[in-house]
Protein backbone atom coordinates (compact mmCIF):
# COMPACT_ATOMS: atom_id res chain seq x y z
CA UNK A 1 0.00 0.00 0.00
CA UNK A 2 1.14 3.26 -0.89
CA UNK A 3 2.63 5.75 1.80
CA UNK A 4 0.27 8.46 1.04
CA UNK A 5 -2.86 6.12 1.69
CA UNK A 6 -1.09 5.30 4.68
CA UNK A 7 -1.31 8.65 6.22
CA UNK A 8 -4.63 9.62 5.22
CA UNK A 9 -8.03 8.14 6.23
CA UNK A 10 -10.76 6.72 4.09
CA UNK A 11 -14.20 6.62 5.48
CA UNK A 12 -16.88 4.61 4.19
CA UNK A 13 -20.69 5.47 5.00
CA UNK A 14 -22.68 2.34 3.69
CA UNK A 15 -26.31 3.51 4.27
CA UNK A 16 -29.72 1.23 3.85
CA UNK A 17 -30.57 4.02 0.81
CA UNK A 18 -27.25 5.81 0.09
CA UNK A 19 -23.62 5.21 0.25
CA UNK A 20 -20.41 7.66 0.57
CA UNK A 21 -17.33 7.53 0.38
CA UNK A 22 -14.33 10.72 2.05
CA UNK A 23 -10.65 10.73 2.42
CA UNK A 24 -9.31 12.90 4.69
CA UNK A 25 -5.76 14.31 4.08
CA UNK A 26 -3.06 14.77 7.01
CA UNK A 27 -3.25 18.76 6.82
CA UNK A 28 -7.76 17.48 7.69
CA UNK A 29 -8.79 18.60 3.99
CA UNK A 30 -11.52 15.94 2.84
CA UNK A 31 -12.04 14.73 -0.35
CA UNK A 32 -14.99 12.69 -1.20
CA UNK A 33 -15.72 10.47 -4.07
CA UNK A 34 -17.47 10.82 -6.83
CA UNK A 35 -20.00 8.54 -9.27
CA UNK A 36 -20.66 9.08 -12.48
CA UNK A 37 -24.48 9.32 -13.47
CA UNK A 38 -26.08 9.54 -17.10
CA UNK A 39 -26.58 13.15 -16.30
CA UNK A 40 -23.31 14.21 -13.80
CA UNK A 41 -21.08 13.54 -11.02
CA UNK A 42 -22.54 12.71 -7.50
CA UNK A 43 -20.98 12.35 -4.29
CA UNK A 44 -23.84 9.92 -3.13
CA UNK A 45 -24.37 6.50 -4.02
CA UNK A 46 -27.64 4.65 -4.04
CA UNK A 47 -26.84 1.59 -1.75
CA UNK A 48 -28.89 -0.54 -4.97
CA UNK A 49 -28.05 -3.65 -6.63
CA UNK A 50 -29.31 -4.91 -10.04
CA UNK A 51 -28.53 -8.67 -10.73
CA UNK A 52 -29.26 -9.36 -15.04
CA UNK A 53 -29.40 -12.49 -16.75
CA UNK A 54 -27.77 -13.00 -20.13
CA UNK A 55 -26.86 -15.22 -22.57
CA UNK A 56 -23.81 -15.94 -24.05
CA UNK A 57 -22.39 -18.09 -26.33
CA UNK A 58 -25.54 -20.29 -25.28
CA UNK A 59 -24.67 -19.91 -21.73
CA UNK A 60 -26.63 -17.97 -18.62
CA UNK A 61 -24.37 -15.48 -17.24
CA UNK A 62 -25.26 -13.19 -14.39
CA UNK A 63 -23.73 -9.49 -14.54
CA UNK A 64 -24.09 -7.16 -11.60
CA UNK A 65 -24.71 -3.49 -11.34
CA UNK A 66 -24.76 -1.42 -8.29
CA UNK A 67 -25.66 2.51 -7.21
CA UNK A 68 -25.97 4.99 -10.27
CA UNK A 69 -25.40 2.47 -12.94
CA UNK A 70 -28.02 -0.25 -11.29
CA UNK A 71 -30.49 2.29 -11.36
CA UNK A 72 -29.69 3.74 -15.11
CA UNK A 73 -29.66 0.07 -16.03
CA UNK A 74 -33.05 -0.98 -14.64
CA UNK A 75 -34.99 2.17 -16.24
CA UNK A 76 -33.45 1.04 -19.53
CA UNK A 77 -34.41 -2.50 -19.37
CA UNK A 78 -36.40 -2.96 -22.96
CA UNK A 79 -39.96 -1.41 -22.64
CA UNK A 80 -40.36 -2.02 -18.75
CA UNK A 81 -39.21 -6.12 -19.17
CA UNK A 82 -37.55 -6.44 -16.31
CA UNK A 83 -38.09 -10.41 -16.50
CA UNK A 84 -33.74 -10.87 -16.83
CA UNK A 85 -33.00 -8.72 -14.23
CA UNK A 86 -34.04 -8.16 -10.63
CA UNK A 87 -33.40 -4.72 -8.51
CA UNK A 88 -32.54 -5.06 -4.63
CA UNK A 89 -32.79 -1.96 -2.30
CA UNK A 90 -32.19 -1.63 1.67
CA UNK A 91 -30.06 -4.45 2.11
CA UNK A 92 -28.13 -2.95 5.38
CA UNK A 93 -31.72 -3.47 7.02
CA UNK A 94 -31.57 -7.37 6.89
CA UNK A 95 -28.36 -7.53 8.73
CA UNK A 96 -29.69 -8.50 12.16
CA UNK A 97 -32.22 -11.22 10.77
CA UNK A 98 -31.33 -14.53 11.35
CA UNK A 99 -34.07 -16.02 9.11
CA UNK A 100 -32.51 -13.76 5.78
CA UNK A 101 -29.40 -15.50 4.47
CA UNK A 102 -29.69 -14.90 1.22
CA UNK A 103 -31.88 -15.04 -1.77
CA UNK A 104 -32.60 -17.00 -4.79
CA UNK A 105 -32.07 -14.95 -7.97
CA UNK A 106 -32.54 -16.65 -11.54
CA UNK A 107 -32.00 -20.50 -9.37
CA UNK A 108 -29.08 -19.52 -7.87
CA UNK A 109 -28.34 -18.92 -4.37
CA UNK A 110 -26.73 -15.55 -3.10
CA UNK A 111 -25.86 -14.91 0.28
CA UNK A 112 -26.83 -11.68 2.13
CA UNK A 113 -22.90 -10.84 2.58
CA UNK A 114 -21.92 -11.36 -1.02
CA UNK A 115 -24.68 -9.44 -2.20
CA UNK A 116 -23.36 -6.31 0.02
CA UNK A 117 -19.95 -7.15 -0.79
CA UNK A 118 -20.89 -6.85 -4.87
CA UNK A 119 -22.09 -2.78 -3.54
CA UNK A 120 -18.86 -1.96 -0.91
CA UNK A 121 -16.48 -3.82 -4.42
CA UNK A 122 -17.78 -1.19 -6.83
CA UNK A 123 -17.65 1.73 -3.98
CA UNK A 124 -13.73 0.60 -3.26
CA UNK A 125 -13.14 0.23 -6.51
CA UNK A 126 -14.20 3.99 -7.26
CA UNK A 127 -12.54 5.44 -4.61
CA UNK A 128 -8.86 3.56 -5.79
CA UNK A 129 -9.99 4.61 -9.54
CA UNK A 130 -10.31 8.58 -7.88
CA UNK A 131 -7.67 8.99 -5.51
CA UNK A 132 -5.20 6.96 -7.46
CA UNK A 133 -4.12 4.43 -4.55
CA UNK A 134 -5.09 0.83 -3.05
CA UNK A 135 -7.70 1.29 -0.76
CA UNK A 136 -7.43 -2.33 1.44
CA UNK A 137 -8.33 -0.63 5.05
CA UNK A 138 -11.20 1.97 6.16
CA UNK A 139 -13.14 3.34 8.88
CA UNK A 140 -16.53 2.08 8.68
CA UNK A 141 -19.83 3.71 9.92
CA UNK A 142 -22.60 1.35 12.10
CA UNK A 143 -25.99 2.36 13.62
CA UNK A 144 -26.36 2.98 17.09
CA UNK A 145 -28.81 0.32 17.00
CA UNK A 146 -29.08 -2.01 13.69
CA UNK A 147 -32.74 -2.65 12.09
CA UNK A 148 -34.46 -5.51 14.13
CA UNK A 149 -31.36 -5.89 16.36
CA UNK A 150 -33.39 -6.13 19.59
CA UNK A 151 -30.62 -7.99 21.87
CA UNK A 152 -26.53 -7.20 22.40
CA UNK A 153 -26.71 -10.62 20.52
CA UNK A 154 -28.62 -9.09 17.20
CA UNK A 155 -26.17 -6.30 17.50
CA UNK A 156 -23.25 -8.46 17.43
CA UNK A 157 -24.69 -11.04 14.64
CA UNK A 158 -25.25 -7.85 12.58
CA UNK A 159 -21.88 -6.01 13.23
CA UNK A 160 -20.13 -9.65 12.10
CA UNK A 161 -22.20 -9.82 8.98
CA UNK A 162 -20.97 -6.65 8.33
CA UNK A 163 -17.53 -7.21 8.52
CA UNK A 164 -17.77 -10.55 6.33
CA UNK A 165 -19.33 -8.36 3.67
CA UNK A 166 -16.33 -5.91 3.74
CA UNK A 167 -13.97 -8.89 3.72
CA UNK A 168 -15.67 -10.40 0.86
CA UNK A 169 -15.25 -7.18 -1.03
CA UNK A 170 -11.84 -6.46 -0.47
CA UNK A 171 -10.81 -5.49 2.98
CA UNK A 172 -7.93 -6.34 5.02
CA UNK A 173 -9.18 -4.64 8.15
CA UNK A 174 -11.85 -2.07 8.89
CA UNK A 175 -12.34 -0.19 12.23
CA UNK A 176 -16.56 0.77 12.61
CA UNK A 177 -17.18 3.80 14.16
CA UNK A 178 -21.02 4.69 15.17
CA UNK A 179 -22.78 6.69 12.60
CA UNK A 180 -23.55 9.62 14.48
CA UNK A 181 -20.38 10.23 16.46
CA UNK A 182 -18.70 10.42 13.05
CA UNK A 183 -21.30 12.97 11.67
CA UNK A 184 -19.79 14.68 15.00
CA UNK A 185 -16.49 14.61 13.48
CA UNK A 186 -18.09 16.41 10.34
CA UNK A 187 -19.28 19.22 12.53
CA UNK A 188 -16.42 19.35 14.85
CA UNK A 189 -14.18 20.34 11.39
CA UNK A 190 -16.04 23.90 11.37
CA UNK A 191 -15.66 24.52 15.02
CA UNK A 192 -13.14 27.52 16.54
CA UNK A 193 -14.71 26.81 20.12
CA UNK A 194 -15.19 23.60 22.20
CA UNK A 195 -18.91 23.05 22.54
CA UNK A 196 -21.89 20.09 23.95
CA UNK A 197 -23.54 18.76 21.05
CA UNK A 198 -26.82 16.70 20.11
CA UNK A 199 -26.43 14.83 17.06
CA UNK A 200 -29.32 13.18 15.15
CA UNK A 201 -28.60 10.50 12.21
CA UNK A 202 -31.64 10.11 10.63
CA UNK A 203 -30.73 7.23 8.08
CA UNK A 204 -33.10 4.69 5.99
CA UNK A 205 -33.16 2.02 8.25
CA UNK A 206 -32.01 3.79 12.06
CA UNK A 207 -32.23 6.91 13.71
CA UNK A 208 -29.51 7.45 15.80
CA UNK A 209 -28.51 9.83 18.42
CA UNK A 210 -25.32 11.04 20.36
CA UNK A 211 -24.40 13.32 23.22
CA UNK A 212 -20.94 14.71 23.05
CA UNK A 213 -18.32 17.64 23.86
CA UNK A 214 -16.37 18.23 20.18
CA UNK A 215 -14.14 21.28 19.54
CA UNK A 216 -10.27 21.82 19.17
CA UNK A 217 -10.15 21.39 23.18
CA UNK A 218 -12.17 18.38 23.31
CA UNK A 219 -10.33 17.24 20.15
CA UNK A 220 -6.98 17.46 22.01
CA UNK A 221 -7.73 16.23 24.74
CA UNK A 222 -8.99 12.94 22.76
CA UNK A 223 -5.65 12.75 21.10
CA UNK A 224 -3.94 12.25 24.48
CA UNK A 225 -6.62 9.98 25.75
CA UNK A 226 -8.02 11.99 28.56
CA UNK A 227 -11.34 11.30 27.48
CA UNK A 228 -13.57 10.34 24.87
CA UNK A 229 -16.16 13.75 25.43
CA UNK A 230 -18.96 11.33 24.43
CA UNK A 231 -22.17 11.17 26.90
CA UNK A 232 -24.28 8.75 25.48
CA UNK A 233 -25.70 7.09 22.47
CA UNK A 234 -29.29 6.10 21.83
CA UNK A 235 -30.78 4.73 18.42
CA UNK A 236 -33.60 3.24 16.79
CA UNK A 237 -34.24 0.85 14.55
CA UNK A 238 -36.87 3.32 12.27
CA UNK A 239 -36.43 6.31 10.19
CA UNK A 240 -37.39 7.48 6.79
CA UNK A 241 -38.91 3.81 5.36
CA UNK A 242 -41.18 3.86 8.25
CA UNK A 243 -42.29 6.95 7.09
CA UNK A 244 -42.49 5.55 3.60
CA UNK A 245 -44.51 2.44 4.99
CA UNK A 246 -47.14 4.88 6.28
CA UNK A 247 -47.54 5.89 3.07
CA UNK A 248 -47.93 3.14 1.70
CA UNK A 249 -49.99 1.43 4.05
CA UNK A 250 -52.56 4.55 3.46
CA UNK A 251 -52.65 5.12 -0.18
CA UNK A 252 -51.04 2.62 -2.26
CA UNK A 253 -51.76 -1.04 -0.61
CA UNK A 254 -55.77 -0.16 -0.65
CA UNK A 255 -55.75 0.35 -4.69
CA UNK A 256 -53.52 -2.80 -4.86
CA UNK A 257 -56.62 -5.15 -2.75
CA UNK A 258 -55.79 -4.52 0.54
CA UNK A 259 -59.14 -3.76 1.17
CA UNK A 260 -60.29 -6.93 -1.43
CA UNK A 261 -62.20 -10.13 0.05
CA UNK A 262 -62.65 -13.30 -1.32
CA UNK A 263 -66.43 -13.67 -3.19
CA UNK A 264 -69.42 -15.44 -1.52
CA UNK A 265 -66.43 -16.52 1.16
CA UNK A 266 -68.34 -14.74 4.15
CA UNK A 267 -68.69 -17.06 6.66
CA UNK A 268 -71.06 -16.69 9.51
CA UNK A 269 -70.26 -16.46 12.90
CA UNK A 270 -70.98 -15.22 16.75
CA UNK A 271 -71.02 -11.57 15.03
CA UNK A 272 -72.19 -12.28 11.79
CA UNK A 273 -70.87 -12.78 8.50
CA UNK A 274 -66.95 -12.82 8.20
CA UNK A 275 -65.18 -11.60 5.25
CA UNK A 276 -61.84 -13.33 4.01
CA UNK A 277 -59.09 -10.99 2.87
CA UNK A 278 -58.50 -12.36 -1.01
CA UNK A 279 -54.64 -11.49 -0.53
CA UNK A 280 -52.44 -12.70 2.89
CA UNK A 281 -52.04 -10.06 5.09
CA UNK A 282 -48.47 -10.95 5.05
CA UNK A 283 -47.89 -9.82 1.57
CA UNK A 284 -48.47 -6.01 1.81
CA UNK A 285 -46.47 -5.98 5.53
CA UNK A 286 -43.85 -7.21 2.71
CA UNK A 287 -44.90 -4.53 0.69
CA UNK A 288 -44.48 -1.54 2.99
CA UNK A 289 -40.98 -2.35 3.33
CA UNK A 290 -38.32 -1.67 0.79
CA UNK A 291 -35.75 -4.20 1.98
CA UNK A 292 -38.67 -7.16 1.70
CA UNK A 293 -40.52 -6.02 -1.49
CA UNK A 294 -37.67 -7.09 -3.70
CA UNK A 295 -38.36 -10.39 -1.86
CA UNK A 296 -41.63 -11.13 -3.11
CA UNK A 297 -40.59 -12.00 -6.51
CA UNK A 298 -41.06 -15.33 -5.76
CA UNK A 299 -43.06 -18.56 -7.44
CA UNK A 300 -44.61 -19.00 -4.25
CA UNK A 301 -45.91 -15.69 -4.15
CA UNK A 302 -46.72 -15.61 -7.92
CA UNK A 303 -49.04 -19.08 -7.15
CA UNK A 304 -51.01 -17.36 -4.10
CA UNK A 305 -52.00 -13.75 -6.34
CA UNK A 306 -53.13 -15.61 -9.28
CA UNK A 307 -55.39 -17.99 -6.96
CA UNK A 308 -56.18 -14.38 -4.98
CA UNK A 309 -57.22 -12.79 -8.30
CA UNK A 310 -58.97 -15.83 -9.13
CA UNK A 311 -61.17 -15.45 -6.55
CA UNK A 312 -61.53 -11.69 -5.45
CA UNK A 313 -64.15 -9.26 -5.29
CA UNK A 314 -62.14 -6.41 -6.59
CA UNK A 315 -59.62 -8.58 -9.71
CA UNK A 316 -58.26 -5.60 -10.89
CA UNK A 317 -56.71 -4.43 -7.49
CA UNK A 318 -54.95 -8.03 -7.37
CA UNK A 319 -53.81 -7.92 -11.21
CA UNK A 320 -52.05 -4.47 -10.55
CA UNK A 321 -50.40 -5.81 -7.76
CA UNK A 322 -49.23 -8.77 -9.36
CA UNK A 323 -47.83 -6.26 -12.53
CA UNK A 324 -46.11 -4.34 -9.80
CA UNK A 325 -44.44 -7.29 -8.33
CA UNK A 326 -43.87 -9.43 -11.85
CA UNK A 327 -42.40 -6.31 -13.15
CA UNK A 328 -40.26 -5.15 -10.56
CA UNK A 329 -42.19 -1.79 -10.35
CA UNK A 330 -40.63 -1.21 -6.41
CA UNK A 331 -38.09 1.43 -7.32
CA UNK A 332 -40.66 3.83 -9.06
CA UNK A 333 -42.61 3.06 -6.17
CA UNK A 334 -39.79 4.48 -3.84
CA UNK A 335 -39.31 7.39 -6.49
CA UNK A 336 -43.09 8.46 -6.30
CA UNK A 337 -43.03 8.11 -2.32
CA UNK A 338 -40.22 10.10 -1.77
CA UNK A 339 -41.37 12.82 -3.86
CA UNK A 340 -44.36 13.20 -2.26
CA UNK A 341 -42.66 13.44 1.30
CA UNK A 342 -40.32 16.20 -0.48
CA UNK A 343 -43.35 18.22 -1.47
CA UNK A 344 -44.64 18.02 2.09
CA UNK A 345 -41.99 19.71 3.72
CA UNK A 346 -42.08 22.06 1.95
CA UNK A 347 -45.85 22.58 0.92
CA UNK A 348 -48.80 22.16 3.28
CA UNK A 349 -50.24 19.98 0.77
CA UNK A 350 -49.17 17.47 -2.07
CA UNK A 351 -50.59 15.30 -4.99
CA UNK A 352 -48.61 11.48 -4.39
CA UNK A 353 -48.73 10.32 -7.90
CA UNK A 354 -47.71 6.42 -8.96
CA UNK A 355 -48.24 5.62 -12.64
CA UNK A 356 -47.22 3.03 -14.33
CA UNK A 357 -48.77 -0.26 -16.43
CA UNK A 358 -52.05 -1.20 -15.23
CA UNK A 359 -51.72 1.40 -12.16
CA UNK A 360 -52.81 4.64 -12.03
CA UNK A 361 -53.10 6.22 -8.23
CA UNK A 362 -53.53 9.72 -7.21
CA UNK A 363 -54.04 11.13 -3.81
CA UNK A 364 -54.36 14.45 -2.30
CA UNK A 365 -52.50 14.46 1.20
CA UNK A 366 -51.71 16.77 3.60
CA UNK A 367 -49.21 17.75 5.72
CA UNK A 368 -51.19 17.13 8.61
CA UNK A 369 -52.74 14.00 7.16
CA UNK A 370 -48.73 13.06 6.70
CA UNK A 371 -48.05 13.88 10.41
CA UNK A 372 -51.10 11.47 11.70
CA UNK A 373 -49.95 8.82 9.91
CA UNK A 374 -46.30 9.02 11.61
CA UNK A 375 -47.18 10.03 14.94
CA UNK A 376 -45.99 6.91 16.42
CA UNK A 377 -42.75 7.33 14.78
CA UNK A 378 -42.67 10.70 15.98
CA UNK A 379 -43.27 9.22 19.56
CA UNK A 380 -40.69 6.94 19.71
CA UNK A 381 -38.34 9.49 18.43
CA UNK A 382 -39.45 11.76 21.06
CA UNK A 383 -39.18 8.78 23.43
CA UNK A 384 -35.22 8.14 22.74
CA UNK A 385 -33.91 11.86 22.39
CA UNK A 386 -35.84 12.48 26.13
CA UNK A 387 -33.99 9.09 26.96
CA UNK A 388 -30.70 9.84 26.00
CA UNK A 389 -30.81 13.25 27.97
CA UNK A 390 -31.94 11.83 31.33
CA UNK A 391 -29.43 8.83 30.65
CA UNK A 392 -26.86 11.39 30.26
CA UNK A 393 -27.69 13.42 33.04
CA UNK A 394 -27.91 16.68 30.90
CA UNK A 395 -30.26 19.51 30.66
CA UNK A 396 -31.51 20.67 27.29
CA UNK A 397 -30.91 24.34 28.15
CA UNK A 398 -27.51 22.87 28.54
CA UNK A 399 -26.71 21.60 25.23
CA UNK A 400 -25.40 24.01 22.90
CA UNK A 401 -25.94 22.87 19.48
CA UNK A 402 -27.86 20.19 17.64
CA UNK A 403 -26.91 19.23 14.53
CA UNK A 404 -29.00 16.76 12.40
CA UNK A 405 -28.33 15.14 9.55
CA UNK A 406 -29.99 12.24 6.91
CA UNK A 407 -32.69 12.84 4.82
CA UNK A 408 -35.73 12.79 7.63
CA UNK A 409 -34.11 15.41 9.26
CA UNK A 410 -35.76 17.95 6.70
CA UNK A 411 -39.15 16.65 7.60
CA UNK A 412 -40.67 19.19 9.29
CA UNK A 413 -42.51 17.16 11.68
CA UNK A 414 -39.10 15.84 13.02
CA UNK A 415 -37.36 19.09 12.79
CA UNK A 416 -40.22 20.62 15.10
CA UNK A 417 -39.10 17.55 17.88
CA UNK A 418 -35.52 19.63 18.32
CA UNK A 419 -36.41 23.22 18.01
CA UNK A 420 -39.66 22.80 20.49
CA UNK A 421 -36.59 21.51 23.04
CA UNK A 422 -34.11 23.42 21.97
CA UNK A 423 -35.45 26.67 21.27
CA UNK A 424 -33.16 29.16 20.06
CA UNK A 425 -31.45 31.81 22.57
CA UNK A 426 -30.72 34.10 20.26
CA UNK A 427 -32.34 35.37 17.10
CA UNK A 428 -29.42 35.20 15.00
CA UNK A 429 -27.80 32.15 16.38
CA UNK A 430 -30.26 28.97 15.66
CA UNK A 431 -29.11 25.93 18.17
CA UNK A 432 -30.60 23.20 15.54
CA UNK A 433 -28.82 23.05 12.18
CA UNK A 434 -28.35 20.58 9.47
CA UNK A 435 -25.15 19.35 7.70
CA UNK A 436 -25.06 17.62 3.94
CA UNK A 437 -27.77 14.91 4.70
CA UNK A 438 -26.06 12.10 2.70
CA UNK A 439 -22.01 13.10 2.94
CA UNK A 440 -21.28 14.39 6.61
CA UNK A 441 -21.13 10.66 8.24
CA UNK A 442 -18.48 9.83 5.26
CA UNK A 443 -16.64 12.92 6.24
CA UNK A 444 -16.60 12.14 9.20
CA UNK A 445 -15.47 8.78 9.34
CA UNK A 446 -12.47 9.77 6.89
CA UNK A 447 -11.89 12.29 10.28
CA UNK A 448 -12.31 9.89 13.11
CA UNK A 449 -8.18 8.62 13.03
CA UNK A 450 -6.64 11.97 12.39
CA UNK A 451 -9.26 13.77 15.26
CA UNK A 452 -8.10 11.18 17.51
Amino acid sequence: MSSALSTSSLGIDFGTTNSSVALAHPDGRVELARFPTAAALTESFRSVLYLERSKVAGHSRMKSYTGPSAIERYLDAEDGDHSQGRLIQSLKSHLASRTLTGTEVFGKHYSLEDLIARILTDLRLAAEQQFSQPIRHATVGRPVRFVGAETDEAEAFALARLRTAFTHAGFESITFELEPVAAAHSYEATLTHDELILIGDFGGGTSDFSLLRVGPQARRQRSSNAESGLLGNAGLGLAGDSFDARIIRKLVSPALGADSYERQSATVGINGPKLIPAVPAWIYANLERWHYLSFLKTRNVAEILRGARARADQPKKIAALITLIEEDLGYQLHQAVERLKLELSHCESALFRFHDGSMEIESAVTRADFERWIADDLHSIETCVDGLLATAHVAPESVDRIFLTGGTSFVPAVRRIFTQRFPDRCATTPRVVTGDEFTSVARGLSLTRISS
